[in-house]
């Protein structure tokens, strides 16, 4: 095959690998008040930068485990830092004495769940599993 071919190739899988990551949305449990954030809100709240809510409540930040496909889409499209940087980030806030990341859940069903129980809590999951649980307060 020449040279022309893998490149109609790869950008062909480059497509489909991009169509197979849904489109991830900042949510809250639908008990909290919080009704919407900018987007700077959103990401200074998961960079450890805010823990509260504009109305001053308690914000905590909840992610997907890392590797994720909804957690690496998250930082690119709301903060636009790969997941290296990401981890950078922490790494040096941890080794500052400034604060931990946030704490991880495996996917976004079992994100709903801990909203569902935790109310100040903000995470991110994938717009098609969004149902009466959750609240979106921001889609990219």
């Amino acid at each position: 095959m020449n040279r022309a071919g893998f490149i109609i190739i790869g950008l062909a899988l480059c497509l489909v690998a991009a169509e197979a990551v849904a489109d991830v949305v900042a949510v809250v449990s639908a008990k909290n008040p919080v009704t919407t954030l900018s987007k700077s809100q959103v990401v200074d709240i998961f960079l450890g930068k805010t823990s509260r809510f504009p109305d001053g409540s308690q914000a905590v930040p909840i992610d997907q485990v890392e590797g994720s496909a909804a957690r690496d889409e998250f930082y690119l499209k709301f903060s636009d830092k790969s997941p290296a940087q990401i981890k950078a980030h922490w790494s040096k806030i941890i080794f500052t004495g400034r604060g931990q990341p946030p704490r991880a859940v495996s996917n976004s069903i079992e994100m709903k769940k801990f909203l569902n129980e935790n109310p100040n809590a903000i995470g991110y999951i994938e717009q098609s599993a969004v149902d009466g649980s959750v609240k979106v307060l921001l889609s990219q």
